[in-house]
């Protein structure tokens, strides 16, 4: 392991097997149905969760991990010869996950333990754990590898559209019948983050004007700046990401390989099954 360990939490959204290679910990959400409670990334996933909310017709609670779930990452990290983790945490706006890590931070005070609030959510929150790891694990130390999540943080651009109000509507977020209207109407939500959450920017008719508006957004934003990093993000619509990603490439190019990433139970149920969306990092000079 390097000097410098990276840990996370699960709504970073990083594919496990990409989490993995890079020795990056995510410390799991928890899913709670009533009495029946789910960990993400162990015993639940987002095929897993709707169909459980279709069958018992309710959305279940979501948890951020306890403190000591964090404790545990830490010590686990400091044992296997780390000097320093950096902990980036889903926004503080969405999520208690940050308090909770800053607790477990404060229970090592002898320890060199950096929590940062991503101030971002899913791919957007991945992208700057990733870099972090790849920083780290290239020798770089802790000024450095802080120094690119700054620089990260301020390049990122995430853009999503959703397929059904339904599963607002299941969380109270928007009135039953606005959804069904909206369904009737056949009305897709655009979503961007921003100010550490995932809002509302606009609305359009058709899911195909949808995916149209989304590249058109990124363009848009880009203003003829090229990217670096691409994730495509969905919730259980992996062929709808990669319909989405043959548009954009018409329009973008990406100079790394791009990921396809689960929204994860922690952030989907808050959307929806049938999310698409994608994660854009701007090239560090803003030039092509």
């Amino acid at each position: 392991m390097p000097t410098i360990a990276i840990i996370t939490d699960s709504d970073a959204s990083i594919p496990l097997d990409l989490a993995a290679l890079m020795n990056i910990v995510q410390v799991p959400i928890t899913i709670h149905f009533g009495d029946e409670s789910y960990t993400s990334n162990l015993d639940i996933d987002d095929e897993k969760l709707f169909k459980l909310i279709d069958q018992k017709n309710k959305l279940p609670t979501t948890a951020a991990p306890p403190p000591s779930a964090f404790f545990v990452a830490f010590q686990n990290a400091l044992s296997e010869g780390a000097q320093t983790i950096i902990c980036i945490t889903v926004s503080s706006k969405i999520s208690a996950t940050f308090s909770a890590a800053e607790t477990a931070r404060e229970m090592l005070p002898d320890s060199d333990i950096t929590v940062i609030d991503s101030e971002n959510l899913c791919m957007g929150q991945g992208f700057i754990v990733l870099e972090a790891a790849k920083k780290a694990a290239a020798g770089a130390n802790k000024d450095e590898v802080l120094r690119t999540i700054s620089s990260l943080s301020k390049r990122i651009h995430v853009f999503a559209a959703l397929p059904t109000l339904k599963y607002l509507a299941m969380s109270g977020r928007v009135g039953k019948i606005a959804a069904g209207m909206a369904d009737v109407f056949n009305v897709k939500p655009i979503l961007t983050a921003q100010n550490g959450k995932l809002d509302l920017l606009e609305k359009v008719r058709t899911q195909k004007k949808a995916e149209k508006r989304l590249v058109e957004l990124i363009d848009e934003r880009l203003l003829g700046k090229s990217i670096d990093k691409l994730a495509m993000i969905h919730v259980n619509n992996l062929q709808g990401a990669q319909k989405l990603l043959d548009l954009l490439q018409e329009k973008i190019t990406c100079n790394e390989e791009i990921i396809f990433a689960n929204f994860g139970p922690g952030l989907s149920v808050h959307a929806g099954s049938g999310v698409i969306g994608f994660v854009a990092v701007e090239r560090e000079n803003g030039l092509k």
